[in-house]
């Protein structure tokens, strides 16, 4: 109380000259601190300020222990306390005056005496002081009392004289109102403080505080409680439970590998008071409650499953904030979950998995059926929620991303595995934990990314046909790129889809090719479709002159009429395209038409042959029996971008009737046969039809060549029958038209690459 060797040993003999003056008195009859006072003088201190202060702190120990708190409830108001409290203020400002006959000392000894000697429940008489005897100020003194039983030499060590210790204490229980429950709370608060404050290191220490709870178990189902006790117990197990319960709900944090039998002390320490706490009332708001408001079933495993929960959330905090900030910032501003960010956290998730299982489950285990499985859930379902906002920022399907998900599918399942092994010996197999795992649904979610990358693509190649079909001119920029730029912008989006498809996995893409073939099929069919409306056949013949030389014999008047009626249009074979840079050169002005829309300015699709090719396996009638072991998308084809006959015959009468009319029909044979032969124009066709042939897939040459062919026998008997006025034919000239003829089936046979069969040739001559 006055501070070093001096002050003890004053001490010690003021409380011998307190006692010697109290000869025949039993101590629970005198009040410790008032006789200090009476005894101590401040000629036994170094100074003035030494004695002020050990003077002030007895007399808040006499305030403490008889008006604020008191062991029985003071009367409001108290005239006794009022004047103790009068005199504790004037304390404040300078000591008082102790001696025997001082106003302030005869103050105190009449409150102090007044307030101690009031008897419990107003009993008229009572043979106990109650100065010390209130709660906390006896529990305060009393494990100031306990704390001497450890060794100041090494604090972790009880002292072997532990029982006459022991012995010693119970004479005061009689003035600090304790008793043998209270003793034991007490005591093991001590122990348990003890452990704490030395840094965890004495398991005995550990091992004597779980034995002493033992004992309050046993009293705390005791009848003859005090009526402070479950006071005492409450704040005392609140306290204990609070501290283990704080390492416990982050055990990976406060126990590693090496600490993990230091984790099974504290674990037992928290379930032993869990269990203790279920018999009062008063501390039952801390457990874990079932659904319908009352204590779980199994305590225990409640408890252990709260903090496997909350470990394992923890600790997947912390792995994905170090790994989150190890980004640099600058890529955090652009994408917060990089695809970097989420393949390190499967890895570490994976083992974070793995090591509880290996470490701390065995341990859990004991008290936790299905330790690991929930440890698992938990982890699935923290990354579950990672995963769902990557996901939801996910707007364009990459490598990378598609990376991503797999590895988070391949994660999930060897979670969903853990769960059953770790499930296998329950009465559900797992069942009930695995249920509470909210699929990933990965393979959905990309499934459905592809879908919206695949309407995406779609959609920019629907808009590039809408917005030729507004605004194109259909006028060719030269005769070096004699095409619409409508088909140009077209097959480049054609070609920038299908080499983006190409580098997605083959795994993901194989069940949406078709859906893909198909858009762009449909897509390919509106265009072609727009363009061949545009024009007809008609559109190029020319205007017929009258007839003048026409004589009336039948057959000549048939052959009129079969010249002049177009061909019935009947279902179009595989279709052909030319590319942008190998088209046919020669080309003229566009005809003018009174339609809002002009026809084509040339055949309407441009597909790169050296990218887009034909392949089978991707044919209507194949489309179900591909597999991706056999299909290459390298060479993806466009599935009949033009399906009717029309395109093909508008395209081969413009190239005959417009492109290469000045050698057919307006120039061949005008003013005399000898004079305009066949020759100069069939230079022109084999020029037209090699390019032609050379930039058409294989299934398009024979239906393009046998068109042009058609058109060009229908340019040469309008020749014929219907020349006009500048054209006319002797019988010497028979010769020349019939070798005119012949050269122009070899033009066709030749440039068709035999492509045109003897049977088409022989049919189309009979006309």
């Amino acid at each position: 109380m006055a501070g070093g060797e001096v002050g003890d040993t004053r001490l010690r003999r003021a409380l011998m000259r307190a006692l010697v003056g109290q000869t025949g008195r039993r101590a629970e009859t005198i009040v410790l601190p008032l006789e200090l006072l009476r005894q101590l003088k401040p000629s036994e201190f170094t100074d003035t300020n030494e004695y002020h202060h050990w003077q002030r702190r007895q007399l808040k120990v006499l305030e403490t222990g008889l008006s604020l708190h008191p062991s029985t409830p003071l009367d409001h108001p108290n005239s006794a306390a009022f004047r103790l409290r009068e005199v504790v203020q004037m304390s404040e400002l300078k000591p008082i005056d102790t001696s025997k006959n001082s106003e302030a000392m005869c103050t105190l000894c009449s409150s102090v005496l007044t307030l101690a000697w009031r008897s419990p429940n107003n009993f008229p008489t009572s043979d106990v002081c109650h100065w010390a005897d209130g709660y906390p100020l006896n529990v305060y003194l009393y494990l100031s009392l306990i704390h001497s039983i450890f060794d100041l030499r090494d604090e972790t060590v009880v002292l072997d004289e532990l029982d006459e210790l022991i012995e010693l204490m119970k004479k005061t229980w009689v003035v600090l109102g304790i008793n043998k429950m209270i003793h034991d709370v007490c005591f093991t608060w001590a122990l348990f403080e003890q452990y704490v404050i030395t840094g965890q290191i004495e398991p005995d220490l550990m091992c004597a505080v779980l034995a002493m709870l033992t004992e309050v178990a046993s009293d705390i189902k005791k009848a003859d409680r005090e009526p402070g006790y479950l006071k005492i117990l409450s704040a005392t197990l609140s306290s204990m439970q609070g501290w283990a319960e704080k390492k416990l709900m982050n055990y990976h944090e406060g126990f590693e590998k090496g600490l993990i039998g230091t984790m099974e002390n504290v674990l037992s320490l928290a379930l032993s008071i869990a269990k203790i706490s279920e018999d009062v009332p008063s501390m039952r708001g801390g457990l874990l409650m079932d659904r319908d408001g009352g204590i779980t079933m199994n305590l225990l495993e409640s408890r252990v499953d709260m903090y496997i929960r909350s470990s394992l959330k923890s600790a997947f905090a912390k792995i994905f904030e170090n790994g989150h900030w190890q980004i640099d910032s600058t890529v955090m501003e652009i994408e917060e979950y990089p695809n970097e960010v989420l393949l390190q956290l499967t890895k570490e998730i994976k083992a974070l998995a793995i090591y509880e299982k290996e470490n701390f489950s065995p341990l859990l285990k004991q008290w936790h059926p299905v330790p690991s499985a929930v440890a698992v859930a938990t982890i699935h379902s923290c990354f579950g929620i990672v995963l769902k906002q990557y996901m939801a920022r996910i707007t364009t399907l990459t490598n990378e991303s598609i990376r991503v998900l797999q590895t988070a599918g391949k994660l999930e399942k060897i979670l969903i595995q853990m769960v059953v092994e770790d499930s296998s010996e329950c009465d559900d197999g797992g069942k009930g934990v695995v249920t509470e795992m909210i699929p990933y649904e990965v393979d959905s979610v990309v499934k459905n990314l592809m879908k919206n990358w695949i309407n995406e693509r779609l959609r920019i190649g629907r808009e590039c046909f809408l917005r030729a079909k507004e605004t194109e001119s259909w006028n060719p920029k030269s005769k070096s790129e004699p095409y619409a730029q409508s088909a140009v912008d077209l097959m480049m989006v054609v070609k920038v889809t299908v080499d983006e498809f190409i580098d997605i996995p083959s795994s993901v893409r194989e069940e949406l090719v078709q859906d893909l073939v198909d858009g762009l099929e449909n897509l390919f069919q509106d265009y072609t479709s727009f363009v061949s409306s545009c024009g007809s056949k008609q559109s190029y013949i020319p205007t017929l002159p009258p007839l003048t030389r026409c004589n009336q014999d039948p057959t000549f008047i048939k052959l009129w009429h079969k010249l002049a009626s177009a061909p019935a249009l009947r279902p179009l074979p595989p279709t052909f395209a030319l590319h942008p840079s190998t088209a046919p050169q020669p080309l003229l002005r566009q005809p003018r038409h009174p339609a809002p829309l002009c026809p084509p300015q040339h055949p309407p699709l441009l597909l790169p042959s050296s990218t887009l090719s034909t392949n089978p396996l991707l044919h209507p009638y194949h489309r179900h029996r591909h597999t991706s072991s056999s299909l290459s998308l390298r060479h993806l084809p466009l599935l009949h971008p033009v399906r009717h006959l029309h395109v093909s015959r508008v395209a081969a009468y413009r190239l005959i009737f417009i492109d290469s009319a000045r050698y057919f029909y307006e120039g061949l044979y005008a003013y005399g046969v000898a004079e305009a032969r066949i020759g100069p124009g069939l230079r022109t066709l084999k020029q037209n039809l090699s390019l032609l042939v050379t930039v058409l897939t294989d299934c398009a040459q024979p239906l393009a060549v046998q068109e042009v062919m058609k058109a060009a026998f229908d340019a040469f008997l309008m020749v014929l029958l219907a020349g006009g006025s500048t054209r006319a034919y002797r019988r010497a000239d028979y010769d020349m038209i019939i070798d005119d003829l012949d050269s122009l089936k070899r033009v066709f046979c030749a440039s068709g690459r035999g492509l045109v069969a003897e049977r088409w040739w022989t049919r189309e001559a009979e006309v």
